[in-house]
């Protein structure tokens, strides 16, 4: 992947910013493992560095701690049973292990990447992945998602300087993973969805350019639905490339908008409510793609039935006991000021012609996104995430109170104050 080819396409671009990234190089192809040392001298990542992975995912990736001492690498080696959740006390570790270091490399994906990236931006030291499944579309990624006192919240991180994909391990990664990989890129219809209505709505920040990144995207990986979760380095190739345009949109905007919606933050909520409960969610991109068969329903019938746009007149009391004295803090400071006193009825009432058109001509149906999960195996029921009807509710009623963000979801309490969420669910029980 040409990363200065892809950086020099947005010079000069219509939405007046600039689009950067610290990205040097993203390397995928067969046999990559062999030359992670070369690789990674090449583009001037120092030699004495900070291997973070799980039993899994080293693995996985078996040979590589040999591979990289005979290129010249001195490495300490952080090694977790099976990092299924990333913790900011996980990121408080990592950093005091870097202290000897000049670099950190992630031997993983998804909560090993997300740990490492923020230890790393603040640490100050530079950031390396080597990637072992095509699970999630956070690699090039310079934001994190991670849960401190149990709350989940996305901080600004960096960037990888190098990110290497052997086809053949992408390819040889378990069926599930392939699959999360899939469901969290679906997501992109209701990202890109979502953003343009805070725009319509707040006059929140666009960048059409880096939108079509993801959309690019995401229509080569649907185009291969068929063959996901197969054993095949070619494949996998080409979905790991998808997956890190993606992460590449969200660095050069420096924000998670090109890749992230309404359904990552019902999954966020998902996931602090059953920690809560000592409980582990499942993987990150299995729980997105049910998200967005979720959202996806939502949106369609809201769009196509009678509304009564008007003011919010939120019951906060009420959305305090559904998050519990352990979130309550956290909710009232992303909701002070709340997101919505950046639009009003008058400029939905405006606008609902024009989301209502948005929604139609480019979110595929509940129907479509249910067969497009199905043909790449995915999950497509909440139970199969192991997330309870209540649970569920609670999620599409109260998730939007996460986030200071925007979406269409959020505007439910100001467009259609007795929308049937239940009706939704039963489509995806």
């Amino acid at each position: 992947m040409n990363i200065k080819e892809i950086q020099d396409s947005l010079k000069n671009c219509p939405c007046g910013r600039k689009h950067e990234t610290n990205i040097l190089a993203v390397e995928i192809g067969r046999g990559l493992i062999n030359k992670t040392a070369e690789i990674l001298s090449t583009n001037g990542f120092p030699k004495n560095i900070l291997v973070v992975a799980d039993k899994n995912t080293l693995s996985a990736a078996d040979g590589i701690l040999d591979i990289l001492a005979d290129g010249g690498y001195k490495h300490t080696l952080k090694l977790y049973d099976n990092l299924r959740v990333a913790h900011m006390s996980d990121v408080n570790t990592l950093m005091e292990l870097s202290a000897n270091v000049d670099g950190i490399l992630a031997v993983g994906s998804g909560s090993i990447c997300d740990i490492c990236r923020l230890a790393a931006a603040r640490a100050g030291k530079d950031f390396a992945i080597f990637a072992t499944a095509p699970s999630m579309d956070g690699f090039a990624s310079d934001s994190a998602p991670i849960i401190n006192g149990n709350f989940k919240i996305s901080y600004p991180a960096c960037s990888p300087k190098v990110v290497i994909g052997d086809t053949d391990i992408l390819a040889a990664a378990p069926v599930e993973l392939k699959a999360a990989g899939f469901g969290d890129m679906i997501a992109k219809y209701i990202a890109i969805v979502d953003w343009k209505i805070s725009t319509m709505t707040t006059g929140e920040y666009y960048c059409e350019n880096v939108a079509n990144l993801t959309i690019e995207a995401l229509k080569k990986i649907v185009s291969m639905v068929d063959s996901v979760t197969k054993n095949d380095p070619e494949t996998a190739g080409a979905i790991m490339e998808a997956l890190v345009l993606t992460g590449l949109g969200m660095s050069f905007t420096h924000n998670t908008r090109p890749a992230s919606g309404a359904e990552h933050v019902i999954s966020h909520f998902w996931e602090i409510k059953k920690l809560e409960k000592g409980e582990l969610s499942d993987y990150h991109g299995k729980k997105v793609g049910i998200a967005t068969l979720l959202t996806a329903k939502t949106y369609h019938m809201l769009t196509e039935s009678q509304v009564d746009i008007g003011e919010e007149n939120l019951d906060w009391e009420e959305i305090y006991r559904a998050y519990g004295e352990n979130f309550i803090e956290d909710v009232k400071k992303v909701n002070n000021p709340t997101v919505t006193t950046k639009t009003s009825p008058e400029i939905i009432r405006e606008r609902w012609g024009d989301i209502c058109k948005l929604i139609k001509t480019e979110l595929p149906s509940y129907e479509d996104m249910l067969k497009l999960l199905k043909r790449a195996k995915a999950a497509t029921k909440i139970s199969e995430i192991d997330v309870s009807y209540d649970l569920c509710l609670q999620a599409l009623k109260y998730h939007a109170y996460m986030r200071h963000r925007m979406t269409l979801m959020r505007l439910i309490p100001m467009i259609k104050k007795d929308f049937d969420f239940d009706a939704v669910i039963r489509e995806v029980m």
